[in-house]
């Protein structure tokens, strides 16, 4: 499985490696890591997209909220459940403990060819710890105040879907990393997280309710960590930057940004002087 993870990424990088070489000269391995891992800018991009941007990852959510209420909506659960019992195509491989990873090594592998993301390889793994964080304490309260059974009969830890949620949470993460280079990015992380979602049911481990829930849960995760780390870092930077210049005396910060000049001129045998400020 590591072997199919690694030639995704190949493939991938190669392609990536020969658009950089059509485009732009030839970056290597070394200077790309030493721009990424050394670079650290004074501010990062904010999040640039509307509340609107929330309301889909919302409504899967309250999708999977609704299964426990809505008669219809479990029924559902079980006939999908059945037929994908009956009709059973997939491999008895968990290839998704694999699969839920995938955007995310995608991500980190074609920035070794010189694919940079949105941001620099400190912020982005920032942003994608805080996402993880606030998913793992999601996940971990839902789950167990839920109590809902597996299909398989395994526990009572199904609502929502982990494998699912994380794989979302990548998929997410790939997309606003990537996406400014090229829309498939994201379309190749969401490929791998559906699929992902997928194999659970087959493999009885979730009902179709835990899935939708749980992609609702991964993306709002990543979605929120982008629109919040951005305040925190920036807010600390200025914090510094403040710093700074307190140990500047009040009167040379009051005349920082203004100067004045005052210089003689000649021009057509007349002498003459010249004023001119700085504002």
């Amino acid at each position: 499985m590591k072997k199919i993870l690694y030639l995704f990424v190949l493939l991938f990088s190669l392609q990536a490696e020969a658009q950089v070489a059509t485009d732009t000269p030839k970056v290597s391995v070394v200077d790309t890591l030493k721009k990424d891992l050394l670079t650290v800018p004074d501010t990062v991009p904010h999040l640039r997209s509307k509340t609107a941007a929330l309301i889909p990852p919302a409504a899967l959510v309250g999708y999977g909220v609704l299964s426990f209420y809505v008669k219809p909506l479990r029924k559902l659960d079980r006939y999908v459940y059945n037929e994908a019992r009956d009709h059973n195509i997939i491999t008895n491989t968990t290839l998704e403990d694999y699969f839920q990873y995938a955007p995310i090594i995608i991500t980190y592998g074609v920035n070794l060819v010189g694919v940079h993301g949105k941001n620099t390889f400190l912020d982005r793994t920032l942003i994608y710890a805080m996402s993880q964080g606030m998913l793992q304490i999601a996940m971990r309260t839902l789950k167990r105040s839920t109590h809902r059974l597996r299909p398989n009969g395994a526990d009572r830890l199904s609502w929502p879907s982990g494998h699912t949620a994380n794989a979302f949470a990548g998929a997410e993460f790939m997309a606003q990393e990537l996406s400014g280079n090229s829309p498939y990015y994201g379309v190749v992380g969401y490929a791998f997280a559906t699929t992902t979602g997928v194999f659970r049911i087959y493999h009885q481990d979730h009902w179709l309710s835990d899935v939708i829930a749980g992609a609702g849960v991964g993306i709002l995760a990543t979605k929120g960590a982008y629109l919040l780390y951005p305040f925190i870092r920036n807010a600390l930077f200025k914090a510094k930057n403040d710093e700074k210049k307190s140990d500047v005396p009040t009167e040379l910060r009051k005349k920082k940004n203004r100067s004045a000049m005052l210089l003689p001129s000649y021009s057509t045998g007349t002498l003459g002087l010249q004023f001119s400020m700085e504002f």
